[in-house]
């Protein structure tokens, strides 16, 4: 009888087993080389996938950092890299006009990491030339702030036709800032100002953006009291009048230097310009029975009035502040605030900007606003991103392109 194999036989030696042993050392070889090699050959496999996007690819989340998009050459028009339904392409604006400051900010801003981001010919504002039925196709792809989708064109014809003046189309026009080097200060209502006393520094720039609940009453010394542009949507302005009325806000400024700037939610702002124009009441939806005249006053000519165009909301959202929001369910609510829109419009329209009472790091040492009672915590809501325009912020400052009021932070 033959005796079993010692129990070493069939371990790794540099002899070989003999009998069944050693063949079954060597099947076992056989199957482990095959087995690496199958590994190999996915793992090779999956590398070569992961390089390939395909339409199937589910977008990568953006960045907090310079998103893909400012990586390309500023020479270059960056394509598209964004879901068909963000409409990452705009109309152009054939009526732009190149600033002659020397040190303006979209002569600067195509040598920095905003440079491909950047359209130089995106229309900023919309008015009476925008009224073609072409355009008119192309937006109602885009609902909210970001196109024509909610609007008719009844309601959209008889309000845009009333901006009919030179200055419809332009932000800053030149009866407003006849500077070769226009400066602007935009002033949010953070409470990084309340006991700043930079109210002076404010009111010395040749044009003062402000938005929401506007209190200058009281509170000059740390916010200035001039007002050449107020941003707001119907929406923001109802529900700052019903928030900040205790505080004081009982209309938005007015003043002979004042323009006021829609920012198109949806129907309700231009049914309001529409009124406001026509100096009649509004005459449907919530706002039925409205006198424009209790928040702008008596004088409501078209040279008060601007609208910001659905291409230029959307485009600062899909470019500059693409947020997280974008790749959930919710991505329909989101839109950068309305103060942040007022902040990127001044970049895009000015040649040298200082925001003041916009979020820094430091934030929660400082109440909401400005003109709070008492300590009140910044508020955090999913239809806005604050924490990435308050890293936008710093970004712009990073490069040279903003002066960021920051308080006593880094003293």
């Amino acid at each position: 009888m033959r005796r079993p194999p010692a129990l070493g036989c069939c371990r790794a030696t540099p002899v070989p087993c003999p009998g069944r042993c050693g063949r079954g050392a060597g099947l076992a070889l056989a199957l482990l080389a095959l087995l690496l090699l199958l590994l190999a050959t996915q793992r090779r496999l999956g590398l070569e996938l992961s390089r390939t996007p395909t339409r199937l690819q589910a977008p990568r989340p953006p960045t907090t950092e310079a998103p893909e998009l400012v990586t390309r050459s500023p020479h270059l028009t960056p394509a598209p890299s964004l879901p068909p339904n963000l409409g990452d392409t705009y109309g152009r604006d054939e009526t732009s006009r190149s600033s002659e400051c020397p040190s303006s900010i979209r002569k600067r801003i195509t040598g920095t990491e905003f440079g491909a981001a950047f359209l130089a010919t995106v229309p900023v504002l919309q008015w009476a030339q925008h009224l073609r039925e072409d355009e008119y196709r192309r937006l109602r792809r885009y609902g909210g702030a970001h196109g024509w989708k909610d609007v008719s064109w009844d309601v959209l014809k008889t309000s845009l036709s009333l901006l009919n003046t030179s200055a419809s189309g332009l932000l800053v026009d030149s009866g407003q800032a006849a500077a070769p080097c226009v400066r602007c200060a935009v002033v949010g209502n953070g409470g990084i100002l309340n006991g700043s006393r930079v109210g002076a520094a404010i009111d010395a720039h040749h044009l003062v953006f402000r938005v929401n609940g506007a209190i200058t009453a009281g509170f000059e010394g740390d916010v200035g009291n001039r007002t050449s542009f107020y941003v707001f949507s119907t929406n923001t302005l109802v529900n700052a009048l019903g928030s900040y009325a205790a505080d004081g806000f009982k209309h938005p400024p007015r003043s002979p230097e004042t323009r006021y700037v829609f920012l198109p939610d949806h129907d309700r702002d231009y049914l309001l310009l529409r009124a406001a124009l026509t100096h009649q009441r509004v005459d449907r939806g919530r706002d039925k029975g409205v006198w424009p005249q209790e928040f702008f006053g008596e004088d409501l000519r078209a040279d008060k009035f601007r609208m910001l165009h659905p291409d230029f909301i959307r485009y600062l959202r899909n470019r500059f502040l693409r947020s997280d929001i974008l790749a959930t369910p919710l991505w329909q609510l989101y839109r950068p605030s309305t103060g942040a829109v007022m902040l990127l419009a001044a970049i895009h329209t000015c040649d040298e900007v200082s925001a003041f009472g916009f979020m820094t790091p430091g934030y929660r040492a400082y109440s909401d606003h400005y003109f709070d009672r008492g300590h009140k915590e910044v508020q955090f809501y999913v239809n806005h991103d604050l924490k990435l325009e308050m890293r936008l912020w710093q970004r712009l400052q990073r490069s040279g392109l903003l002066r960021l009021y920051t308080g006593t932070e880094g003293t």
